[in-house]
This record gives structure tokens, sequence and C-alpha cells, in this order.
């Protein structure tokens, strides 16, 4: 799928910044959920009751229910891809590793989904462009890491890795869901995804956490339904509207919007602050992502011109 480029209306703007705000507001809701319950519990809390809300969306639209094993199959797939191994693994890397430089190595999604799209599929191949974005983006993580967390490597470089490593699933779940749920509406395929997510982590979560309770203060309860309602269900459903508003090249920019919010909150809400090479890392990974966006170089070769 070739990415497409169009000229954003202040509706697509205003819609796109929400998609950021909630996006970059979900990191801190997720840490503050994790005083108090573990990481696989989060994971469960988050892709059931987003998974509930949008089976109700299926339903009031009156869209078709799959019935084909194969597409179920996919579902399990795609939920362990997209859910279960990325969400667990920032939400563990999160106990370690500050709100705000987490949402900075998230952004890194974007640059492992070029390489995978680029590996299997013929229609996406690298080009000198998306190589050279490629490589500032990887420049951008390093720096972000730091090279010491590499040197004196300790539980929190376990965590940063672990953050990336749920990255690459991010990446290799566009690959699958392009391959195999392309044809479904996209309620359904969330709706299905999150069904097969749910199922993994409830028993995943009771084994090695211990049974899921409901008995949670009201902080948890606030934080665990802002990012399993708003920032799951509620920014699946907008992101597929913004897609149609603004096309899969503005998307981007929507990366470029979430770290600002969550190291923001971060250091409001939980005094975090975060050491100089973070920003940098973060300064990197955004011309990285210009680079792949290719509209600075296209207006910079136009001006030339």
């Amino acid at each position: 799928m070739k990415v497409t480029q169009k000229s954003l209306s202040g509706r697509a703007w205003a819609e796109m910044t929400l998609l950021g705000l909630i996006w970059g507001a979900s990191f801190l809701s997720i840490r503050v959920a994790l005083d108090e319950i573990g990481p696989l519990t989060s994971v469960a809390h988050r892709t059931g009751w987003a998974m509930l809300v949008l089976w109700a969306v299926v339903l009031i639209l009156r869209l078709p229910v799959p019935r084909d094993p194969r597409i179920w199959a996919s579902f399990f797939v795609m939920g362990l891809l997209n859910n279960v191994i990325p969400f667990a693994l920032m939400a563990w890397g999160q106990l370690y590793v500050e709100t705000g430089l987490t949402s900075i190595l998230n952004a890194a999604t974007a640059i492992f989904g070029i390489i995978a799209a680029a590996f299997f599929f013929a229609d996406e191949r690298l080009s000198l462009r998306k190589g050279l974005g490629v490589a500032i983006g990887f420049l951008g993580v390093t720096t972000a890491i730091g090279l010491d967390n590499f040197r004196n490597f300790d539980l929190r470089s376990l965590a940063q890795i672990a953050i990336i490593g749920g990255t690459i699933s991010y990446a290799l779940a566009s690959v699958w869901a392009r391959k195999r749920l392309g044809d479904l509406r996209a309620e359904v395929a969330a709706a299905g995804m999150l069904t097969a997510s749910t199922l993994i982590t409830l028993p995943l979560a009771w084994i090695a956490e211990g049974p899921i309770s409901l008995g949670l203060s009201p902080k948890t309860m606030i934080a665990v339904g802002y990012y399993a309602i708003i920032a799951t269900a509620g920014a699946y459903l907008l992101y597929y509207r913004v897609l149609s508003l603004a096309g899969s090249g503005n998307l981007m920019l929507v990366t470029l919007l979430i770290a600002p919010v969550a190291i923001l909150l971060g250091a409001l809400v939980r005094d975090e602050t975060l050491a100089p090479n973070a920003f940098a890392g973060f300064a990197l990974l955004a011309l990285g992502l210009a680079v792949l966006d290719g509209r600075i170089l296209a207006d910079w070769t136009t001006r030339r011109n």
C-alpha cells in the first residue's frame, strides 16, 4: 500500500490533534494504574473493556460478525502482535522507564513499520529517502536510550529494550493486518482482535498476578477507564476516521504529537525529568519521520528548482 498524502482541512487537523492528545495521555494513565495492578492485569483490563465497547459499536451499526474460523485465527495472531505482546512489554517497561521516555521510544513504531513493509511487500521497497529516514530514526532511538545503558546493562536497560520490542511487534502487526484483515470493516477487525487478546491475557494475568479484581482505588479505576475505553476503543474508532480524512501519510504527524504530551504530563503529574539525550533522541526521531514523510525534501527540491 502506497503512502497517501492529502491536504489537511481544519477538521482533519483538529481530529489528528485530539488523537495525539488521547494517545499521549494514555502513557500516564497506564503508569498510574501500574501503581496498584500488575502489567498483565493492566493489559487484561485494557483489552477487555475496549472489546465490550467495540462490540457494542458493531451491534449498533449492525455489521456482520465473521464466522470463518480462519478469520478468527487471524484475529488471534493480530491480537498477539498488536495488543498482547506490545501492551505487556511496554507496561512492564514503564515500571522502570519514565512515561515521557516510553512515549519517545514508542515513536520508533513508524521506523520499524517501514522496515517490515519493505521486507514483506514488493510495492514498499526501501528507497534512498526511506533508508535515510530509517537510519536517522535508528540514531534517534540509540540516542534516546543512551550508550551508558548498553555499557552498564541493568533492569532499566532491559525495560527500554522491552519497549522497543513492543514497537517491533506493532510493526509486524501492521503487516499481518494488511495481509489477512484488509477486507474487514475496521470496527469488526478491532473488536475481533481485542476479543482474541482478552482470551489470551485474562488467563495469563490470572496465573501470573492473581485473580482480576474490580476492587480498585478510584484513581486506578479512572486510569483504567481512560486507557481502555477512551485511549483504546475510542482511539481505534477515531484513528480510522482520521485515516479517511487525512490519509495514511499524514498520520505520521500524530506520532510527533504523542511524545510531547506524554513528557509534559509525566513532568506535571509524576515529577519526571528526562536526560538531555532523551530530547535529542526525540528530535532525531522526528527528523527521521519527516524524511520518511517526504514533503520537506520535496518542498526543498521545488524551491531550489
